[in-house]
Protein backbone atom coordinates (compact mmCIF):
# COMPACT_ATOMS: atom_id res chain seq x y z
CA UNK A 1 0.00 0.00 0.00
CA UNK A 2 1.21 3.52 -0.83
CA UNK A 3 3.06 5.08 2.13
CA UNK A 4 0.99 8.26 2.01
CA UNK A 5 -2.21 6.22 2.03
CA UNK A 6 -1.05 4.16 5.05
CA UNK A 7 -0.18 7.33 6.88
CA UNK A 8 -3.50 8.90 6.01
CA UNK A 9 -5.33 5.86 7.33
CA UNK A 10 -3.48 6.13 10.62
CA UNK A 11 -4.24 9.82 10.89
CA UNK A 12 -7.86 9.13 9.99
CA UNK A 13 -8.12 6.41 12.63
CA UNK A 14 -6.52 8.61 15.29
CA UNK A 15 -8.71 11.52 14.35
CA UNK A 16 -11.83 9.35 14.48
CA UNK A 17 -10.87 8.08 17.95
CA UNK A 18 -10.29 11.62 19.17
CA UNK A 19 -13.61 12.79 17.80
CA UNK A 20 -15.37 9.78 19.36
CA UNK A 21 -13.79 10.52 22.73
CA UNK A 22 -14.96 14.10 22.57
CA UNK A 23 -18.47 13.03 21.59
CA UNK A 24 -18.70 10.48 24.41
CA UNK A 25 -17.50 12.84 27.16
CA UNK A 26 -20.53 14.43 28.93
CA UNK A 27 -18.44 17.31 30.13
CA UNK A 28 -17.53 18.26 26.63
CA UNK A 29 -20.79 17.37 24.86
CA UNK A 30 -21.45 21.03 24.16
CA UNK A 31 -18.02 21.63 22.61
CA UNK A 32 -17.98 18.80 20.01
CA UNK A 33 -16.59 20.18 16.78
CA UNK A 34 -17.79 19.16 13.33
CA UNK A 35 -15.38 17.31 11.07
CA UNK A 36 -13.67 19.97 9.00
CA UNK A 37 -10.72 20.20 6.67
CA UNK A 38 -8.56 21.38 9.58
CA UNK A 39 -9.21 18.48 11.98
CA UNK A 40 -10.12 15.50 9.72
CA UNK A 41 -8.63 13.98 6.52
CA UNK A 42 -11.86 14.50 4.58
CA UNK A 43 -10.47 12.84 1.46
CA UNK A 44 -10.61 9.55 3.36
CA UNK A 45 -14.28 9.77 4.34
CA UNK A 46 -16.09 6.66 3.11
CA UNK A 47 -18.30 7.37 0.07
CA UNK A 48 -21.75 5.81 -0.13
CA UNK A 49 -20.99 3.53 -3.06
CA UNK A 50 -24.09 1.64 -4.31
CA UNK A 51 -22.04 -1.52 -5.10
CA UNK A 52 -18.83 -2.95 -3.60
CA UNK A 53 -15.89 -0.69 -4.43
CA UNK A 54 -12.24 -1.57 -4.50
CA UNK A 55 -10.02 -4.57 -5.24
CA UNK A 56 -11.17 -8.14 -4.98
CA UNK A 57 -9.34 -11.45 -4.61
CA UNK A 58 -9.38 -14.66 -6.67
CA UNK A 59 -10.90 -16.41 -3.66
CA UNK A 60 -13.84 -14.02 -3.53
CA UNK A 61 -14.42 -14.33 -7.25
CA UNK A 62 -14.22 -18.12 -7.07
CA UNK A 63 -16.86 -18.15 -4.33
CA UNK A 64 -19.31 -16.36 -6.63
CA UNK A 65 -18.60 -18.85 -9.42
CA UNK A 66 -19.11 -21.82 -7.09
CA UNK A 67 -22.44 -20.39 -5.96
CA UNK A 68 -23.63 -20.14 -9.57
CA UNK A 69 -22.39 -23.62 -10.36
CA UNK A 70 -24.22 -25.05 -7.36
CA UNK A 71 -27.48 -23.52 -8.50
CA UNK A 72 -27.09 -24.56 -12.14
CA UNK A 73 -26.08 -28.11 -11.27
CA UNK A 74 -29.47 -28.57 -9.67
CA UNK A 75 -31.47 -26.41 -12.11
CA UNK A 76 -30.44 -27.84 -15.48
CA UNK A 77 -31.30 -31.33 -16.70
CA UNK A 78 -28.64 -33.98 -17.18
CA UNK A 79 -30.80 -36.93 -18.26
CA UNK A 80 -33.88 -37.89 -20.25
CA UNK A 81 -37.19 -39.00 -18.79
CA UNK A 82 -40.41 -40.42 -20.14
CA UNK A 83 -42.91 -37.73 -21.06
CA UNK A 84 -45.77 -39.95 -19.89
CA UNK A 85 -44.42 -41.36 -16.64
CA UNK A 86 -41.59 -39.00 -15.68
CA UNK A 87 -39.33 -42.03 -15.10
CA UNK A 88 -35.64 -41.65 -16.01
CA UNK A 89 -34.44 -43.28 -19.24
CA UNK A 90 -31.14 -44.95 -18.42
CA UNK A 91 -30.63 -46.76 -21.73
CA UNK A 92 -30.40 -44.20 -24.54
CA UNK A 93 -30.89 -46.89 -27.17
CA UNK A 94 -34.49 -46.89 -25.99
CA UNK A 95 -35.17 -43.24 -26.80
CA UNK A 96 -38.53 -42.79 -28.49
CA UNK A 97 -41.05 -40.04 -29.21
CA UNK A 98 -41.86 -40.21 -25.52
CA UNK A 99 -38.39 -39.00 -24.40
CA UNK A 100 -37.90 -35.46 -23.08
CA UNK A 101 -35.23 -33.71 -21.06
CA UNK A 102 -35.80 -33.97 -17.34
CA UNK A 103 -37.68 -30.81 -16.26
CA UNK A 104 -35.43 -27.97 -15.15
CA UNK A 105 -35.21 -24.20 -15.10
CA UNK A 106 -33.10 -23.95 -18.28
CA UNK A 107 -32.77 -25.64 -21.67
CA UNK A 108 -29.43 -27.43 -22.07
CA UNK A 109 -29.24 -27.03 -25.88
CA UNK A 110 -30.19 -23.34 -26.21
CA UNK A 111 -27.84 -20.63 -27.45
CA UNK A 112 -27.79 -19.17 -23.93
CA UNK A 113 -26.55 -22.51 -22.66
CA UNK A 114 -23.83 -22.56 -25.30
CA UNK A 115 -22.54 -19.41 -23.59
CA UNK A 116 -22.93 -21.09 -20.20
CA UNK A 117 -20.87 -24.11 -21.30
CA UNK A 118 -18.17 -21.72 -22.55
CA UNK A 119 -18.28 -19.94 -19.19
CA UNK A 120 -17.99 -23.21 -17.27
CA UNK A 121 -14.97 -24.24 -19.36
CA UNK A 122 -13.23 -20.91 -18.74
CA UNK A 123 -14.04 -21.16 -15.02
CA UNK A 124 -12.39 -24.59 -14.95
CA UNK A 125 -9.33 -23.17 -16.68
CA UNK A 126 -9.10 -20.17 -14.35
CA UNK A 127 -9.70 -22.00 -11.07
CA UNK A 128 -8.45 -25.52 -11.73
CA UNK A 129 -11.70 -26.79 -10.22
CA UNK A 130 -12.96 -29.87 -12.11
CA UNK A 131 -16.61 -29.33 -11.16
CA UNK A 132 -17.04 -26.89 -14.05
CA UNK A 133 -15.63 -29.28 -16.66
CA UNK A 134 -17.73 -32.09 -15.24
CA UNK A 135 -20.86 -29.96 -15.59
CA UNK A 136 -20.16 -29.46 -19.30
CA UNK A 137 -19.03 -33.04 -19.95
CA UNK A 138 -22.12 -34.59 -18.36
CA UNK A 139 -24.53 -32.58 -20.52
CA UNK A 140 -22.68 -32.54 -23.83
CA UNK A 141 -22.10 -36.30 -23.63
CA UNK A 142 -25.83 -36.74 -23.07
CA UNK A 143 -26.60 -34.62 -26.13
CA UNK A 144 -23.99 -36.35 -28.30
CA UNK A 145 -25.08 -39.86 -27.27
CA UNK A 146 -28.76 -39.10 -27.82
CA UNK A 147 -28.06 -37.44 -31.16
CA UNK A 148 -26.34 -40.59 -32.34
CA UNK A 149 -29.50 -42.57 -31.55
CA UNK A 150 -31.85 -40.13 -33.24
CA UNK A 151 -29.68 -39.55 -36.32
CA UNK A 152 -30.41 -42.94 -37.89
CA UNK A 153 -34.08 -42.87 -36.92
CA UNK A 154 -34.66 -39.48 -38.52
CA UNK A 155 -33.36 -40.82 -41.82
CA UNK A 156 -36.16 -43.37 -41.95
CA UNK A 157 -38.74 -41.34 -40.05
CA UNK A 158 -38.17 -37.63 -40.72
CA UNK A 159 -41.24 -36.63 -38.74
CA UNK A 160 -40.19 -38.33 -35.51
CA UNK A 161 -40.54 -36.08 -32.49
CA UNK A 162 -37.23 -35.47 -30.73
CA UNK A 163 -36.06 -33.42 -27.73
CA UNK A 164 -33.03 -32.57 -29.89
CA UNK A 165 -34.94 -30.85 -32.71
CA UNK A 166 -32.73 -27.73 -32.68
CA UNK A 167 -29.60 -29.90 -32.67
CA UNK A 168 -30.65 -32.28 -35.43
CA UNK A 169 -32.50 -29.74 -37.58
CA UNK A 170 -31.26 -26.20 -36.88
CA UNK A 171 -33.52 -23.57 -38.42
CA UNK A 172 -31.81 -20.39 -37.25
CA UNK A 173 -28.38 -19.20 -36.14
CA UNK A 174 -29.72 -19.26 -32.58
CA UNK A 175 -29.92 -23.05 -32.90
CA UNK A 176 -26.39 -23.52 -34.18
CA UNK A 177 -23.62 -21.02 -33.50
CA UNK A 178 -23.30 -20.73 -29.75
CA UNK A 179 -23.61 -24.48 -29.14
CA UNK A 180 -21.17 -25.21 -31.95
CA UNK A 181 -18.53 -22.87 -30.49
CA UNK A 182 -19.00 -24.42 -27.04
CA UNK A 183 -18.61 -27.94 -28.41
CA UNK A 184 -15.36 -27.07 -30.16
CA UNK A 185 -14.06 -25.48 -26.96
CA UNK A 186 -15.09 -28.62 -25.07
CA UNK A 187 -13.11 -30.78 -27.48
CA UNK A 188 -10.08 -28.54 -27.09
CA UNK A 189 -10.45 -28.80 -23.30
CA UNK A 190 -10.16 -32.57 -23.55
CA UNK A 191 -13.76 -33.57 -22.93
CA UNK A 192 -14.32 -37.04 -24.36
CA UNK A 193 -17.61 -37.04 -26.25
CA UNK A 194 -18.71 -37.79 -29.81
CA UNK A 195 -19.11 -34.12 -30.69
CA UNK A 196 -17.49 -33.85 -34.12
CA UNK A 197 -20.57 -34.97 -36.11
CA UNK A 198 -22.63 -32.27 -34.36
CA UNK A 199 -19.92 -29.65 -34.88
CA UNK A 200 -19.79 -30.41 -38.60
CA UNK A 201 -23.58 -30.37 -38.80
CA UNK A 202 -23.84 -27.00 -37.07
CA UNK A 203 -21.07 -25.36 -39.07
CA UNK A 204 -22.60 -26.65 -42.29
CA UNK A 205 -25.83 -24.88 -41.41
CA UNK A 206 -24.04 -21.60 -40.61
CA UNK A 207 -21.86 -21.69 -43.72
CA UNK A 208 -24.28 -22.88 -46.36
CA UNK A 209 -27.89 -22.90 -45.19
CA UNK A 210 -28.58 -19.74 -43.19
CA UNK A 211 -30.12 -16.87 -45.19
CA UNK A 212 -27.69 -14.19 -46.37
CA UNK A 213 -27.90 -10.87 -48.16
CA UNK A 214 -26.46 -10.55 -51.65
CA UNK A 215 -23.02 -9.63 -50.29
CA UNK A 216 -22.93 -12.68 -48.01
CA UNK A 217 -23.95 -10.95 -44.77
CA UNK A 218 -25.88 -13.29 -42.48
CA UNK A 219 -29.47 -12.08 -42.09
CA UNK A 220 -33.03 -13.03 -41.19
CA UNK A 221 -36.40 -12.39 -42.78
CA UNK A 222 -38.02 -11.21 -39.57
CA UNK A 223 -39.43 -8.91 -38.38
CA UNK A 224 -38.99 -7.69 -41.99
CA UNK A 225 -37.34 -9.18 -45.06
CA UNK A 226 -33.57 -8.74 -45.27
CA UNK A 227 -33.02 -7.82 -41.62
CA UNK A 228 -29.67 -7.88 -39.84
CA UNK A 229 -29.70 -8.61 -36.10
CA UNK A 230 -26.62 -7.61 -34.15
CA UNK A 231 -27.20 -10.68 -31.94
CA UNK A 232 -26.38 -12.89 -34.92
CA UNK A 233 -22.71 -11.99 -34.75
CA UNK A 234 -22.36 -14.14 -31.64
CA UNK A 235 -24.66 -16.79 -33.08
CA UNK A 236 -22.24 -17.36 -35.96
CA UNK A 237 -18.75 -15.83 -35.81
CA UNK A 238 -17.32 -17.51 -32.68
CA UNK A 239 -18.28 -20.88 -34.21
CA UNK A 240 -16.60 -19.93 -37.48
CA UNK A 241 -13.49 -18.77 -35.61
CA UNK A 242 -13.33 -21.93 -33.52
CA UNK A 243 -13.84 -24.05 -36.64
CA UNK A 244 -10.94 -22.25 -38.27
CA UNK A 245 -8.75 -23.29 -35.37
CA UNK A 246 -10.08 -26.83 -35.32
CA UNK A 247 -9.81 -27.47 -39.07
CA UNK A 248 -6.97 -25.15 -40.06
CA UNK A 249 -9.08 -23.90 -42.97
CA UNK A 250 -8.77 -20.14 -43.45
CA UNK A 251 -12.16 -19.87 -45.17
CA UNK A 252 -13.81 -19.93 -41.76
CA UNK A 253 -11.66 -17.05 -40.53
CA UNK A 254 -12.36 -15.16 -43.76
CA UNK A 255 -16.12 -15.52 -43.30
CA UNK A 256 -15.91 -14.49 -39.64
CA UNK A 257 -13.97 -11.33 -40.47
CA UNK A 258 -16.34 -10.53 -43.32
CA UNK A 259 -19.36 -10.81 -41.04
CA UNK A 260 -17.91 -8.53 -38.36
CA UNK A 261 -16.79 -5.85 -40.79
CA UNK A 262 -19.96 -5.93 -42.93
CA UNK A 263 -22.19 -5.77 -39.85
CA UNK A 264 -20.11 -2.82 -38.59
CA UNK A 265 -20.31 -1.03 -41.94
CA UNK A 266 -24.08 -0.93 -41.63
CA UNK A 267 -24.62 -0.80 -37.86
CA UNK A 268 -21.67 0.77 -36.00
CA UNK A 269 -22.02 4.48 -35.16
CA UNK A 270 -18.44 5.72 -35.25
CA UNK A 271 -19.24 8.97 -33.43
CA UNK A 272 -20.84 7.17 -30.47
CA UNK A 273 -18.74 4.02 -30.59
CA UNK A 274 -21.89 1.89 -30.32
CA UNK A 275 -23.83 -0.57 -32.47
CA UNK A 276 -27.51 -0.20 -33.29
CA UNK A 277 -29.54 -3.33 -32.61
CA UNK A 278 -31.16 -3.89 -35.99
CA UNK A 279 -30.81 -2.91 -39.65
CA UNK A 280 -33.46 -3.45 -42.34
CA UNK A 281 -32.44 -3.23 -45.96
CA UNK A 282 -35.72 -1.62 -47.10
CA UNK A 283 -35.55 1.21 -44.54
CA UNK A 284 -34.45 4.62 -45.78
CA UNK A 285 -33.76 5.71 -42.20
CA UNK A 286 -32.49 3.22 -39.62
CA UNK A 287 -33.70 3.91 -36.06
CA UNK A 288 -30.66 3.55 -33.80
CA UNK A 289 -31.48 1.78 -30.57
CA UNK A 290 -28.30 0.87 -28.76
CA UNK A 291 -29.49 -2.18 -26.85
CA UNK A 292 -26.97 -3.19 -24.22
CA UNK A 293 -26.92 -6.97 -24.59
CA UNK A 294 -26.73 -6.84 -28.39
CA UNK A 295 -23.68 -4.61 -28.03
CA UNK A 296 -22.36 -7.26 -25.64
CA UNK A 297 -22.83 -9.99 -28.24
CA UNK A 298 -20.91 -7.86 -30.72
CA UNK A 299 -18.07 -7.05 -28.31
CA UNK A 300 -17.70 -10.67 -27.19
CA UNK A 301 -17.73 -11.80 -30.83
CA UNK A 302 -14.91 -9.45 -31.75
CA UNK A 303 -12.81 -10.61 -28.79
CA UNK A 304 -13.38 -14.28 -29.56
CA UNK A 305 -12.62 -13.73 -33.24
CA UNK A 306 -9.33 -11.99 -32.44
CA UNK A 307 -8.51 -14.78 -29.99
CA UNK A 308 -8.62 -17.35 -32.80
CA UNK A 309 -7.60 -15.26 -35.81
CA UNK A 310 -4.09 -15.83 -37.19
CA UNK A 311 -1.75 -12.91 -36.58
CA UNK A 312 -1.09 -12.58 -40.31
CA UNK A 313 -4.76 -12.46 -41.36
CA UNK A 314 -5.39 -9.48 -43.64
CA UNK A 315 -8.49 -8.41 -41.71
CA UNK A 316 -6.97 -8.52 -38.24
CA UNK A 317 -6.02 -4.82 -38.11
CA UNK A 318 -9.51 -3.64 -39.03
CA UNK A 319 -11.13 -5.94 -36.46
CA UNK A 320 -8.72 -4.76 -33.76
CA UNK A 321 -9.44 -1.12 -34.61
CA UNK A 322 -13.18 -1.83 -34.31
CA UNK A 323 -12.65 -3.45 -30.91
CA UNK A 324 -10.84 -0.40 -29.57
CA UNK A 325 -13.46 1.99 -30.91
CA UNK A 326 -16.27 -0.05 -29.38
CA UNK A 327 -14.54 -0.28 -26.00
CA UNK A 328 -14.06 3.50 -25.96
CA UNK A 329 -17.73 4.03 -26.70
CA UNK A 330 -18.90 1.58 -24.07
CA UNK A 331 -16.55 2.78 -21.33
CA UNK A 332 -17.89 6.31 -21.77
CA UNK A 333 -21.41 5.01 -21.04
CA UNK A 334 -20.73 3.07 -17.82
CA UNK A 335 -22.94 4.27 -14.98
CA UNK A 336 -21.68 5.39 -11.57
CA UNK A 337 -22.84 2.07 -10.13
CA UNK A 338 -20.69 0.06 -12.53
CA UNK A 339 -23.62 -1.25 -14.56
CA UNK A 340 -24.63 -0.25 -18.07
CA UNK A 341 -28.15 0.81 -18.98
CA UNK A 342 -30.59 -1.34 -20.97
CA UNK A 343 -30.40 1.31 -23.71
CA UNK A 344 -26.82 2.48 -23.49
CA UNK A 345 -27.41 6.14 -24.27
CA UNK A 346 -30.59 6.54 -22.18
CA UNK A 347 -29.83 6.89 -18.48
CA UNK A 348 -33.48 6.59 -17.49
CA UNK A 349 -33.57 3.02 -18.80
CA UNK A 350 -32.82 0.35 -16.21
CA UNK A 351 -29.42 -1.04 -15.28
CA UNK A 352 -28.93 -4.49 -16.81
CA UNK A 353 -26.80 -7.37 -15.53
CA UNK A 354 -26.04 -9.64 -18.49
CA UNK A 355 -24.61 -6.87 -20.67
CA UNK A 356 -22.52 -5.57 -17.77
CA UNK A 357 -21.08 -9.06 -17.26
CA UNK A 358 -20.31 -9.44 -20.97
CA UNK A 359 -18.46 -6.13 -21.04
CA UNK A 360 -16.48 -7.09 -17.93
CA UNK A 361 -15.46 -10.38 -19.55
CA UNK A 362 -14.62 -9.00 -22.98
CA UNK A 363 -12.68 -5.97 -21.72
CA UNK A 364 -10.75 -8.06 -19.19
CA UNK A 365 -9.81 -10.54 -21.91
CA UNK A 366 -8.79 -7.73 -24.24
CA UNK A 367 -6.54 -6.36 -21.47
CA UNK A 368 -5.09 -9.83 -20.92
CA UNK A 369 -4.30 -10.13 -24.64
CA UNK A 370 -2.72 -6.66 -24.81
CA UNK A 371 -5.33 -5.26 -27.18
CA UNK A 372 -6.55 -2.36 -25.00
CA UNK A 373 -4.88 -0.12 -22.39
CA UNK A 374 -4.98 -1.84 -18.97
CA UNK A 375 -4.56 1.39 -16.99
CA UNK A 376 -7.41 3.05 -18.85
CA UNK A 377 -9.92 0.21 -18.68
CA UNK A 378 -8.86 -2.05 -15.79
CA UNK A 379 -10.65 -0.02 -13.10
CA UNK A 380 -13.86 0.05 -15.16
CA UNK A 381 -13.68 -3.73 -15.57
CA UNK A 382 -13.35 -4.26 -11.82
CA UNK A 383 -16.19 -1.83 -11.12
CA UNK A 384 -18.37 -3.78 -13.55
CA UNK A 385 -17.50 -7.09 -11.91
CA UNK A 386 -18.22 -5.71 -8.43
CA UNK A 387 -21.58 -4.50 -9.70
CA UNK A 388 -22.39 -7.92 -11.15
CA UNK A 389 -21.57 -9.68 -7.86
CA UNK A 390 -24.27 -7.63 -6.17
CA UNK A 391 -26.80 -9.37 -8.44
CA UNK A 392 -25.77 -12.96 -7.65
CA UNK A 393 -28.07 -13.93 -4.82
CA UNK A 394 -27.48 -16.45 -2.04
CA UNK A 395 -28.90 -19.31 -4.15
CA UNK A 396 -26.54 -18.52 -7.02
CA UNK A 397 -29.24 -17.00 -9.21
CA UNK A 398 -28.36 -14.01 -11.38
CA UNK A 399 -30.79 -11.13 -10.92
CA UNK A 400 -31.48 -8.14 -13.14
CA UNK A 401 -31.13 -9.90 -16.51
CA UNK A 402 -33.35 -8.82 -19.38
CA UNK A 403 -35.39 -11.69 -20.81
CA UNK A 404 -35.13 -12.72 -24.45
CA UNK A 405 -35.68 -9.72 -26.68
CA UNK A 406 -36.69 -9.29 -30.29
CA UNK A 407 -36.11 -6.17 -32.35
CA UNK A 408 -37.98 -2.91 -31.82
CA UNK A 409 -38.06 0.47 -33.48
CA UNK A 410 -39.42 2.57 -30.61
CA UNK A 411 -38.08 3.01 -27.07
CA UNK A 412 -40.92 1.56 -24.98
CA UNK A 413 -40.15 -1.92 -26.27
CA UNK A 414 -36.66 -1.87 -24.73
CA UNK A 415 -37.46 0.20 -21.64
CA UNK A 416 -40.05 -2.23 -20.35
CA UNK A 417 -38.60 -5.65 -21.17
CA UNK A 418 -38.94 -7.71 -17.98
CA UNK A 419 -36.02 -9.06 -15.99
CA UNK A 420 -35.91 -12.49 -14.36
CA UNK A 421 -33.59 -14.85 -12.52
CA UNK A 422 -34.77 -17.41 -15.09
CA UNK A 423 -33.52 -15.33 -18.01
CA UNK A 424 -30.86 -17.79 -19.19
CA UNK A 425 -28.77 -15.03 -20.77
CA UNK A 426 -27.27 -13.98 -17.42
CA UNK A 427 -25.42 -17.12 -16.34
CA UNK A 428 -22.81 -17.69 -19.04
CA UNK A 429 -21.68 -14.06 -19.08
CA UNK A 430 -21.22 -13.97 -15.29
CA UNK A 431 -19.20 -17.21 -15.37
CA UNK A 432 -17.06 -15.82 -18.19
CA UNK A 433 -16.56 -12.50 -16.41
CA UNK A 434 -15.56 -14.05 -13.10
CA UNK A 435 -13.16 -16.49 -14.71
CA UNK A 436 -11.50 -13.72 -16.70
CA UNK A 437 -11.23 -11.50 -13.63
CA UNK A 438 -9.30 -14.31 -11.89
CA UNK A 439 -6.96 -14.42 -14.88
CA UNK A 440 -6.59 -10.64 -14.80
CA UNK A 441 -5.58 -10.78 -11.14
CA UNK A 442 -2.81 -13.24 -12.00
CA UNK A 443 -1.03 -10.69 -14.19
CA UNK A 444 -2.13 -7.39 -12.66
CA UNK A 445 -2.78 -6.05 -9.20
CA UNK A 446 -5.64 -3.74 -8.33
CA UNK A 447 -4.96 -1.25 -5.58
CA UNK A 448 -6.49 1.82 -4.00
CA UNK A 449 -4.36 4.90 -4.63
CA UNK A 450 -5.67 8.24 -3.39
CA UNK A 451 -9.01 6.51 -2.73
CA UNK A 452 -9.45 5.34 -6.35
CA UNK A 453 -8.92 1.91 -7.91
CA UNK A 454 -5.85 1.68 -10.11
CA UNK A 455 -4.49 -1.24 -12.13
CA UNK A 456 -0.78 -2.13 -12.13
CA UNK A 457 1.08 -4.91 -13.90
CA UNK A 458 2.66 -7.42 -11.52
Amino acid sequence: MHAFFRGSLVRCALGACALSAIALSPARAQTTQPATDSNTPLHLLAPAYPVPYGPTTPEKVAEVLRRIHGYLESATPSRFVSRASGEPIADLTGLTDDAVFEPGAFRPISYEWGVTYSGMLLAAEATGDPRYTEYVAKRLRLVADAARQYRDRLKTNPGQRSPLRSVMEPRALDDAGSMCAAMIKAQRAGIQADLRPLIDHYIGYISSKEFRLADGTLARNRPHPDTIWLDDLYMSVPALAQMGRLSGERRYFDDGVKQVLQFAQRMFNKERGLFMHGWVQAMEVHPEFYWARANGWALMTIVELLDALPEDHAGRGAVLELLRAHVRGLAARQSGSGFWHQLLDREDSYLETSATAIYAYAMARAIDRGWIDPMAYGPAVLLAWNAVTSKVNARGQVEGTCVGTGMGFEPAFYYHRPTSVYAAHGYGPVLLAGAQIIKLLETHRLEINDSAVQLYRR
